[in-house]
């Protein structure tokens, strides 16, 4: 059975030029992401505690994402860069969020999805950024950092296949795969992860 998921497009080369110019504004963006993805997995937690089957690996993943938030506060650090005193609106996630369902079972099956969706555009990202990078300390951080990231894609697939049916997930999926690429293609370019 099949957990990954394939993009319906790839970022642009004009996304790599972009955050390559600003490195550090996309440094405090991917800051603002891991701290997001955290409490994003412990917000399932929260509003689905029923679920018990899924809160390890819940638990672990928003231990992951915090440790990888942590590792971006130090890279920020050794480089002078401050953290904001608010996390900016993110675009993609909003568009994303306005194609799930609004409630009942159908809401979280999408939140597990786009959850899968994100976490997938993110590791397609952080492999641009570590093949974009000079040799070093940075270049190996986001070369590990996509190989590690790119489990979790599968985590919430995995996880959406114990309560839906296969077929009920991947043409979901489908779906949202397909205005994912539509929303990618319509961004504005930004030094940022989305």
């Amino acid at each position: 059975m099949k957990h990954s998921i394939d993009l319906k497009c790839e970022t642009s080369p004009e996304w790599v030029k972009t955050v390559m110019a600003d490195f550090d504004t996309f440094l405090l963006d991917h800051a603002d992401c891991e701290r997001k993805a955290s409490a994003m997995a412990l917000s399932f937690i929260a509003k689905y505690p029923q679920r018990k089957e899924i809160i390890p690996e819940l638990i672990e993943t928003a231990l992951e994402e915090l440790e990888h938030f942590q590792q971006v506060y130090e890279v920020m650090q050794r480089r002078g860069v401050e953290m904001s005193n608010e996390i900016e609106k993110d675009p993609y996630i909003g568009q994303l969020m306005k194609l799930s369902h609004s409630s009942g079972e159908n809401r979280f099956m999408d939140r597990l999805l786009i959850a899968s969706v994100v976490e997938c555009r993110g590791t397609e990202r952080f492999k641009l950024v570590a093949e974009a990078l000079e040799d070093g300390e940075l270049k190996n951080f986001y070369k590990m950092l996509w190989t590690v990231e790119a489990k979790h894609g599968n985590i919430f697939v995995k996880m959406a296949l114990q309560y839906f049916s296969e077929e009920e997930v991947y043409d979901r999926l489908e779906e949202l795969m397909t205005e994912e690429a539509k929303i990618v293609q319509g961004l504005e370019l930004r030094a940022a992860v989305h």
